[in-house]
C-alpha cells in the first residue's frame, strides 16, 4: 500500500465514529481502574479492610461492563446493513491512528479485540479485522503526569539511612507510623548484610516505583538496588500493628519470595498506574522468568494478560508437534482435563453429565469458579483464565482425548473443517498432583513437607472464608515453589455458609451398629470428626498430620474461625516466611541474612 493510497482508504465517517466510540470506552475503563487503584491507599490508611476487598472484586468486572456497553452502544446505533467488511478494516485503521500518542495503547487494543470478537463471528478473528498482533509500540511511553514511574536515589550522597527514610516518607501515607527511625535501621540492617560496602559506592543506585502496591491489608514497596551490573530486588511491605500504627514488616530480596509474592494464586493488586507498560518492563527486570502476560494479570490488567497468553500459546502451538492427551491423575467427576506435555497449562471442560454423588449443574460450577476469580486466593488457589470458542489443530488432539470429548462433553465442541472448536474452557498453570506428589516422596522430610503444607493450605484458605468442600489430594496441587495449592473449586463454599458439627452419640446398640447415619444431615452440615477416614489411611501421612495438623479433625477449630468472620476479624495471611519478619523475634535475633545472587543487568548478559 503506497502512501498515497492509505488516505483514500480511510473516507468511512461510520469507521471513524466506531473507533472513536470504542476508544472513548476504554479510556472510560481505564480512569475507572485507576480511581478504584488510587482509593486503595486510603482504604489502606484508614485500614478499611472490607471496603478495600470489596473495591477488589468490584474492579474486576471493570472491563466487562464496560466492553458491553460498548456493544450495546454500537449495535443501537448501527444496522448490521452499515457494517461490512470495509468499514470493518478501515475502523482498525482509524483505531490504530487514535492511539499513537495513548498511554496504554496495548490495553485499548485489547479493548478494541473484545469489542469486535462480542460482534464478529470467528471467521474474522485474523489481523485484517483485529489485533492478533499488537501494533502500536510499548516502548519508551513518557509519563504526563509529574510523577514518573519509578524514582531514582543515590544512597552515598545522603546515607544509606535518610536514602531509606526519604523512600518510605515520599509515598505521603496519611497515617502514623510506629516508630519509622526504628524500622528503617531494621531495614538498613538487613540491606548492609547484603550489599556490604557496596552501599556507599558513588554509582550505587536505588530504583522505586513510585506507586506502592496494595493488596489484602499490606501496601509494598517495590524497587531495585542498581550496581554497576549488579541488579538486586527488594520489597518492603507496610502494615498496621495491633494499634493501628504503620510498621514495615521485613525486607524481601530473595528472587523466589519475590516471585510468591507476584504468584498466580493471589489477589490481584491494585496499583495506580498511568503507563502500564512501564510497570510490567520494571517488574520483569526482577521477576525475569515471569511472563509478560502473568506480571500484566497481578496487577489486575487481567484481560491483558489472558491476550499475551493467548499469544504465547499460539506462537507455542506453531513451534511444537506434540499432541493434546488426557492430563495425568484420578479423572475428577465434573472436569475433564487435558493437556499438551510442552506446555505448563492444563486445560479443564466442564463436562455435561455427573455420576452421583455429584449434584451440580454447569452453571453452578461456573459460579464458583467465578467466585474464586473475585475473592482473595491468599496464595492457595489456582488463578484461571476463562475462554469461549477456542479453536485446536483437530490433528493435535489424541484419539483418546477426541474420545472422552465426544463421551463426556458432546455439547461443548464443535468440528469445523480441520480445526476443533471448544465452547467454554478454563486453563491453569499446571501443577503435580498432590496425591501423586505424596506418593512419590524421596524422603521422610519430603512426606512431611507436603503434608504440613497440605494442612497449612486448608488453614489459609478457612482464613479467607473458604471451605474446600472435597479435600481429596487430588485436588490439590504443587507448585515449583513446594507450595500446595488448591485448583478443584466445584464444591466451595463460604465458611460462614457451613454448620460444622460434632457426630452426635449413638442412643442404642442399634445407631451404634447402623450402617447409615442415624441422624439428620443438612445439605452444608460439615462433620470434621470424618475427615480422618478417608484423608489418613497411610499411617505415615496420619503420622505428620496429627502433628501438625490434628485441629483440623475437630468441629471445635472450625467453628471458632467461622466466629471470627463472623465477627468482621480479617486475618493475616502473609506472603512471606513468618521468620523473616522484624517483630516475630527481638531485633538482635534476626537472623543473618544469606545474600541471593545478583541478576546482571540484560547488557552484559
Amino acid at each position: 500500500m503506497t502512501q498515497a493510497a492509505f488516505p483514500k482508504l480511510l473516507r468511512s465517517q461510520i469507521a471513524f465514529d466506531l473507533a472513536r466510540t470504542i476508544r472513548d470506552g476504554f479510556d472510560k475503563h481505564y480512569r475507572l481502574f485507576r480511581q478504584t487503584s488510587r482509593q486503595a491507599k486510603q482504604h489502606f490508611e484508614r485500614g478499611a479492610w472490607a471496603d478495600a476487598q470489596q473495591a477488589a472484586r468490584a474492579r474486576i468486572d471493570f472491563y466487562d461492563q464496560r466492553v458491553q456497553e460498548c456493544v450495546q452502544s454500537l449495535e443501537d446505533e448501527y444496522e448490521p446493513s452499515d457494517l461490512t467488511d470495509e468499514v470493518w478494516r478501515e475502523l482498525k485503521l482509524h483505531y490504530i491512528g487514535m492511539l499513537s500518542d495513548h498511554k496504554q495503547p496495548e490495553l485499548a487494543e485489547t479493548f478494541f479485540n473484545s469489542v469486535c470478537c462480542n460482534i464478529l463471528h470467528r471467521r474474522y478473528f485474523h489481523n485484517e479485522f483485529i489485533f492478533v498482533r499488537p501494533v502500536v509500540s510499548t516502548d519508551y511511553i513518557e509519563t504526563a503526569e509529574l510523577r514518573p514511574t519509578y524514582r531514582v536515589y543515590y544512597p552515598a550522597t545522603d546515607g544509606l539511612h535518610f536514602t531509606l527514610k526519604r523512600i518510605i516518607t515520599n509515598f505521603q501515607l496519611e497515617a502514623k507510623f510506629a516508630d519509622l527511625t526504628r524500622d528503617v535501621e531494621q531495614v538498613e540492617a538487613r540491606l548492609r548484610q547484603l550489599y556490604g560496602d557496596a552501599s556507599m559506592e558513588p554509582n550505587h543506585q536505588f530504583q522505586v516505583l513510585s506507586s506502592l502496591f496494595f493488596r489484602n491489608k499490606g501496601a509494598y514497596i517495590v524497587g531495585k538496588s542498581i550496581n554497576g551490573n549488579r541488579v538486586y530486588p527488594f520489597v518492603v511491605p507496610i502494615l498496621h500493628n495491633s494499634r493501628g500504627e504503620l510498621v514495615l514488616d521485613t525486607v524481601l530480596f530473595d528472587p523466589e519470595q519475590i516471585a510468591i509474592l507476584f504468584s498466580f494464586t493471589r489477589a490481584y493488586f491494585l496499583v495506580d498506574m498511568e503507563v502500564p507498560s512501564a510497570y510490567v518492563q520494571f517488574l520483569r527486570s526482577l521477576m525475569p522468568r515471569k511472563p509478560r502476560s502473568e506480571i500484566y494479570t497481578i496487577l489486575g490488567l487481567q484481560k491483558q494478560g489472558k491476550a499475551l497468553f493467548y499469544r504465547d500459546y499460539m506462537q507455542h502451538l506453531k513451534h511444537s508437534s506434540d499432541l493434546f492427551d488426557i492430563a495425568p491423575g484420578i479423572r475428577g467427576l465434573v472436569m475433564l482435563v487435558f493437556a499438551l506435555p510442552s506446555f505448563p497449562y492444563v486445560f479443564k471442560v466442564i463436562k455435561d453429565f455427573y455420576p452421583p454423588p455429584k449434584e451440580t449443574t454447569r452453571a453452578l460450577v461456573k459460579q464458583k469458579y467465578l467466585l474464586v476469580k473475585h475473592h482473595d486466593r491468599v496464595g492457595r488457589m489456582a488463578d484461571t483464565l476463562e475462554y469461549s470458542n477456542v479453536a485446536f489443530p483437530r490433528s493435535r488432539f489424541s484419539e483418546a482425548l477426541l474420545a472422552e470429548l465426544r463421551q463426556h462433553a458432546p455439547s461443548q465442541i464443535e468440528y469445523d473443517g480441520d480445526q476443533i472448536v471448544i465452547r467454554h474452557l478454563y486453563i491453569e498453570r499446571r501443577m503435580v498432583p498432590l496425591n501423586m506428589w505424596l506418593s512419590s516422596a524421596g524422603s521422610e522430610q519430603e512426606l512431611e513437607h507436603g503434608v504440613l503444607e497440605y494442612g497449612n493450605a486448608i488453614k489459609e484458605l478457612v482464613a479467607a472464608n473458604i471451605f474446600p468442600g472435597d479435600m481429596l489430594y487430588k485436588n490439590f496441587g504443587v507448585t515449583r515453589h513446594q507450595r500446595v495449592v488448591f485448583y478443584d473449586y466445584d464444591e466451595i463454599e463460604y465458611i460462614t455458609d457451613c454448620h460444622f458439627r460434632a457426630i452426635p452419640a449413638p442412643r442404642n446398640e442399634e445407631e451404634e451398629m447402623a450402617s447409615e447415619p442415624w441422624y439428620p444431615i443438612g445439605r452444608h452440615d460439615v462433620f470434621p470428626e470424618q475427615f480422618g477416614s478417608f484423608l489418613l489411611g497411610d499411617p505415615k501421612i496420619r503420622k505428620h498430620f496429627m502433628k501438625h495438623h490434628a485441629d483440623l479433625l475437630t468441629p471445635e477449630y472450625w467453628q471458632s474461625r467461622k466466629q471470627r468472620i463472623q465477627d468482621g476479624v480479617v486475618e493475616d495471611v502473609f506472603p512471606y516466611p513468618q521468620q523473616i519478619r522484624f517483630y516475630q523475634q527481638h531485633p538482635s535475633d534476626i537472623p543473618a541474612v544469606t545474600p541471593p545472587p545478583f541478576m546482571e543487568t540484560l547488557e552484559n548478559e
